[in-house]
């Protein structure tokens, strides 16, 4: 097969039948093959312009003994005289990476470095990626070893990012380090979800005519996603008798006992607040229903799921890397607007529009902790945004790659930090605006130059053929 480029390759999927699992097939064995060509995503190097050998008096012995003195006497300046005001810890255990479970503590790298390679380039942040075994003698994961790792490390870091952790241990780690920590947390398989979940909804209701506070809300998983999406779509506006709900056990209610035990506290909250209806099952409740949020499993929501929802109904299906239902699929049942959490399909409902912006503002406010006021922030920034790109229903979202997006995210969190008192100065919009602006804008401009200079890995064409030939072929 000729050279191709990766649009052309996908391209000339997206013309063959069964398209959908032939393009996953696709990008999976190409991943393989560019991650071990890349030797991984990240590199570290200097941020200083003068390297040579009499400036290592400044920037190593002796001089930057000078720095330890100064931070020991007042610790607050780490955040200015070290990267530790730009950097971010993206910590796993690895026990729940994506949809493929347990990974094992280094199996969760590939998806760390990615979120900490998104960082860079979306949110201008230093970020480094620590997958960390805390698992008991016995191999169980540990959240209390968790907990005390992220605080170990925390004097390196001015924020957290927790990725990959299975329920209930990530709610657990999460409330303990937000009442234990010394530094920002966020759960982003948690409250990222349901961050960037608000932003595309708010869209996606303009488009069908509805509004947050008037329709019926079914989620399908109520793991870290499903459960944070409901919390938060209550936290603004929706009524939570309007949403329900449902997981392989059933619905959500007060007769569920298997919500008792630590870590479970949004659980026990949503059973007792949410499903005014009295819904048995998701079967009976996605009847009628406006919108369809599902953070479950692959192929679990079917044409005839969506056919009986109302008029002009709404689905997001969430799942990664396989999604409940596919767009076309979906489309065809009646929905009028149709989200994914991948980022090669239309109206990307990803994290990853949330997360950077939301912990460069974190940083550059000084915010103590990060609120649901905070990620309801993002969410309206977000989707305004999009509605300043024009909406329409197979693009509810702004353009990913725009590092206007992110720093407009960056300035409306870190002026709701300072609004809810969790700042020690006022937070100005427009400067906030421009150093994330320019952050972000710094970093693309160093991965452009060294781009042109060849010290960056590129991925031959004539592979990028190979590769498709074999997946097509079925080999």
């Amino acid at each position: 097969m000729k050279a191709l480029s990766l649009a052309e390759a996908l391209a000339r999927i997206d013309g063959m039948p069964d398209s959908d699992v032939l393009r996953t097939r696709f990008l999976k064995a190409l991943a393989l093959s560019a991650h071990a060509r890349a030797g991984g995503k990240l590199r570290t190097l200097p941020s200083v312009a003068r390297m040579e050998p009499e400036w290592l008096g400044v920037w190593y012995t002796p001089g930057v003994s000078a720095v330890s003195t100064a931070v020991r006497d007042d610790p607050e300046t780490s955040r200015t005289l070290t990267g530790r005001g730009a950097t971010v810890a993206v910590v796993s255990d690895s026990t729940r990476v994506l949809g493929d479970g347990d990974c094992t503590p280094p199996g969760g790298m590939g998806v760390m470095e990615g979120k900490a390679m998104l960082m860079s380039w979306l949110g201008g942040l230093n970020a480094v990626p620590l997958c960390a075994d805390t698992r008991d003698a016995a191999g169980v994961p540990d959240p209390g070893r968790l907990v005390d790792f992220v605080k170990a490390v925390s004097p390196s870091f001015g924020a957290v990012n927790l990725e990959d952790i299975s329920q209930p241990n990530c709610y657990t780690v999460l409330e303990r380090l937000q009442a234990e920590g010394s530094i920002p947390v966020w759960h982003d398989d948690a409250q990222g979800t349901a961050c960037v979940v608000l932003a595309g909804l708010m869209n996606a209701l303009e488009l069908a005519g509805k509004t947050l506070d008037a329709v019926r809300i079914v989620l399908l998983g109520s793991g870290a996603a499903g459960s944070a999406t409901a919390r938060l779509l209550i936290r603004a506006g929706v009524d939570p008798g309007m949403i329900s709900l449902h997981n392989s056990r059933g619905s959500l209610s007060e007769r569920r006992q298997d919500y008792r035990g630590e870590g479970f506290g949004w659980h026990r909250e949503l059973c007792r607040i949410t499903n005014r209806q009295g819904f048995d099952g998701f079967e009976d409740a996605v009847k009628g229903a406006d919108v369809l949020i599902a953070a479950s499993g692959p192929g679990l929501v079917k044409h005839h799921h969506v056919k009986s929802m109302a008029d002009r109904a709404i689905v997001f299906a969430c799942a990664n890397p396989v999604p409940e239902i596919y767009p076309d699929e979906a489309l065809d049942a009646g929905a009028v607007v149709v989200g994914t959490g991948r980022s090669d399909l239309p109206n990307q409902v990803n994290n990853c529009f949330g997360f950077p912006g939301i912990l460069k503002g974190v940083l550059l406010s000084g915010a103590g902790a990060i609120s649901d006021g905070m990620a309801i922030a993002a969410a309206g920034a977000v989707a305004a945004e999009g509605r300043r790109s024009g909406l329409d229903p197979r693009r509810i979202m702004p353009d990913v790659d725009d590092p206007g997006v992110h720093a407009s995210v960056a300035s409306a969190v870190a002026v709701k930090a300072a609004e809810e008192g969790l700042t020690k100065a006022e937070a100005d919009p427009d400067e906030i605006y421009r150093r994330a602006f320019e952050d972000i804008t710094a970093v693309r401009s160093a991965h452009e130059a060294l781009l042109e200079a060849g010290l960056l890995a590129d991925f031959p064409r004539e592979e990028i053929g190979d590769i498709l030939r074999s997946v097509t072929a079925g080999g």
